[in-house]
This record gives structure tokens, C-alpha cells and sequence, in this order.
């Protein structure tokens, strides 16, 4: 393919049009030129790049592809009156809803219930990136991408998109300004309009993330609560490990411990994990499940919560990507599922009653549950064994 871009405009010749022509010898600022051939006719590609600095010619280009009406703009999509869980793909699934907002790296929950002129730029841009995920285009050029947020959010939002992106049928061209995502997106395709070059298939491999583990009490944990999805505490006697990148904490876990029946064998001890948050501005990096899965293994290898100790560990959450993510690693058992809270009436009639039975005066009416939270449980149990089925 190739695309030829001439943009004309008028000769002005005011006194500072040409004081800046005689100045810089600029005798002509009328014409932009640019010609761009791209090796991308073939269907077997996902994602392509068009990257240079601001006035080369990238937008000129995205809107030759495939045509204007294929790039994407926020203008007009997002209702003033609906937060972003409700605007996404209005006739899509739920599940499928949240799974782009989690794909793309926007698992704070409490923004899926913002609408989208109230977010953030980072948060916007990755509600845009879901919105594209869960809609699913047949194609699609996105303007500016990464543009407006911070280089960290840019990276791991480029690499969140990339990995989402591929597990859907369609073709994506994406235009930026900047160099440094291309290593994290990992395109197809590259074209810079600054060198003039087409470059196909990116061999360089992501930059690894070196994650730093510190076992310690609660002392962090008002750095993370603000971007849990539900509004807890510490739990009592768990400790904590936190995870740092050069010095930085962007990821938490508790880890407590419970007693378990082991019936004939009496009782026993098993780890409990909670209060797992992986700071947004990391958030699609794959950090969440990596950092739980080597905490828990700890555990089970007696290096954790209680030295010399071997425990497996329970883990219980309502986000449903999690949820999704850990059904699918071999590393973990799915033990229970509360798809909503006990019948609250049940609940004050047991409170009742048993304030009654104690001799107490006043008699309290309220009970718990009826909520819709859908609480699932797992069991960490480790790498699979050699010859044990998955």
C-alpha cells in the first residue's frame, strides 16, 4: 500500500511571515510532502504502529489506511449521565464488560463506576482501550495513543492493549509520538515517518520487571487501600508482603492464618490471603498474579507466614477478573462460590434469638447479607506434579 500525502495552503507575506522567511531562509511554508509505502495488504498481522514526531505526517496517514471513519475518537461516545461499566458495549455482556476493563489494565474498580468526563487522563485512556477491547472492531486506528498519560502508564498500557488486543479478530493502527512504548507493545508492523522507514515484526523481547519482596506489618497499607475494590481494613494478625520496583511499592498482599478440620487427622493450619492491590499506574503488567502465586508458594514451602511450616493458602475475592484469571492457572483449585449474601431476615432472627437467650433487654432487627457480592474461594496447591493431570 502506498499513501501520498499533499497538504497546500496560502502564500502569506505579512510583516512577520516574511521577517521569519528572510530570518530562516524559509522561503516556502505552503506544502507538505509525504509518501509512505506500507507492506500491510496481507491480513496476517494484528498491530501496527505509525510512529514519528508531532507534525509528520502520522494522522495523515492513519486516515489514508482505511479511511476516516475507522479512527477512533472519545467525542460522542461516553454519556454525561452513565458511568463506564454502563456506556461499554450497552448490549454486551457483563463479563465481558469488566474483562476489557481488567485486559486493559483498569481493575480500580470504584472508576468502573464513574462516568468517563470525571476520570482521569490515565483512567481515560484505559476506558477508551476497553471500550475499543469490548466492542471489538473489525479495524481500527487509534490517534495520540498513549500520548497524554505518564511514560509508566504508557508502557504497561501498551503492553496491557497489545495482549488483549491479539486475542481478538481485528486489526489495529496505532499512531504515536513516542518511542519508548514500541518495545512493550511489540507491533507487527512499524513505521516511522521521521526516518521514513517499514520495518515488519518486532524481535526484541518486553523489558523485564524486577519485582522486590519485603515481608512487614500494615505500615503501607494506607498507600493501597484507596484502590481496593472494597473498603477494608487490615485483617487481624495477617502480616503483609509488599513489592517494589526501583524502590517504589506497587503491589500488597496480606497473608493471615486460619484453622482447618482435617478430620480423622485433627486440626491444621492453612495461610489465608487477602487485601491483594496492585497499584494502577502498573495495573496490566501481569504483576497481581505473579507476586500472590510467590507469596503463596512461600507459604508452601514453609518460608512464609510461619517458618518451617508448610500451609496451603486460601484466597477468597469478588473481582471477576481475578476470579477469572485464577480458575484458568493449573497452580489453582476453585473451593467455593457465594453467589450473594445469606437471607438477612434469617440473619436478625439468629441475633434476635440469641440476644434473648443471654438475658439481654433490647432486642436488634437488623441482620446480615442480602447484598449480590459473589464471594469465590480457591486453594493454592502448587506447580503441577509431573504425570498429574490439569
Amino acid at each position: 500500500m502506498r499513501v501520498e500525502i499533499h497538504h497546500r495552503c496560502d502564500d502569506f507575506n505579512g510583516y512577520r511571515a516574511a521577517r521569519v522567511k528572510s530570518l530562516f531562509n524559509a522561503e516556502d511554508g505552503t506544502r507538505f510532502d509525504h509518501t509512505a509505502d506500507l507492506d500491510i495488504d496481507d491480513p496476517d498481522w494484528k498491530i501496527g504502529i505509525v510512529v514519528g514526531p508531532s507534525g509528520s505526517g502520522k494522522t495523515s496517514i492513519g486516515t489514508r489506511i482505511w479511511g476516516p471513519e475507522h479512527l477512533y475518537s472519545p467525542e460522542g461516545r461516553w454519556p454525561t449521565d452513565k458511568p463506564i461499566v454502563e456506556a461499554i458495549a450497552p448490549s454486551g455482556s457483563f463479563d465481558a464488560v469488566t474483562a476489557a476493563l481488567g485486559q486493559v489494565g483498569l481493575g480500580d474498580v470504584p472508576s468502573w463506576l464513574r462516568p468517563y468526563q470525571v476520570l482521569s487522563n490515565g483512567e481515560r485512556f484505559r476506558a477508551d482501550l476497553a471500550r475499543i477491547i469490548a466492542e471489538t472492531p473489525a479495524r481500527i486506528v487509534v490517534d495520540e495513543f498513549t500520548s497524554v498519560v505518564d511514560r509508566q502508564i504508557a508502557k504497561v498500557g501498551a503492553n496491557a492493549f497489545a495482549k488483549a488486543w491479539r486475542r481478538t479478530p481485528g486489526q489495529a493502527v496505532l499512531l504515536s509520538c513516542h518511542y519508548d512504548i514500541l518495545e512493550w507493545l511489540r507491533p507487527d508492523w512499524v513505521y516511522d515517518t521521521s526516518a521514513r522507514t517499514f520495518t515488519r515484526g518486532w524481535v526484541q523481547h518486553r523489558p523485564q520487571i524486577t519485582v522486590e519482596v519485603r515481608e512487614g506489618g500494615w505500615e503501607l497499607w494506607p498507600h493501597f487501600e484507596p484502590h481496593h475494590y472494597l473498603k477494608a481494613g487490615p485483617m487481624p494478625g495477617a502480616r503483609c508482603y509488599v513489592g517494589l520496583v526501583d524502590g517504589e511499592p506497587v503491589v500488597h498482599l496480606g497473608i493471615g492464618t486460619m484453622a482447618v478440620n482435617l478430620g480423622k487427622k485433627g486440626t491444621g493450619v492453612e495461610a489465608r490471603g487477602c487485601r491483594l492491590v496492585v497499584m494502577p499506574e502498573w495495573q496490566g503488567a501481569g504483576i497481581g498474579l505473579r507476586f500472590l502465586n510467590h507469596i503463596c508458594e512461600l507459604q508452601r514451602q514453609g518460608k512464609g507466614r510461619i517458618p518451617g511450616r508448610r500451609m496451603t493458602t486460601v484466597f477468597h475475592t469478588s473481582h471477576p477478573q481475578l476470579c477469572a484469571a485464577l480458575r484458568r492457572d493449573p497452580k489453582w483449585r476453585q473451593v467455593s462460590a457465594v453467589l450473594h449474601g445469606a437471607n438477612k431476615k434469617a440473619s436478625s432472627r439468629s441475633i434476635a434469638a440469641s440476644r434473648t437467650k443471654r438475658g439481654a433487654k433490647n432486642v436488634i432487627g437488623s441482620g446480615y447479607g442480602g447484598h449480590f457480592l459473589a464471594v469465590q474461594g480457591f486453594r493454592y496447591v502448587g506447580p503441577p506434579q509431573e504425570g498429574t493431570p490439569v
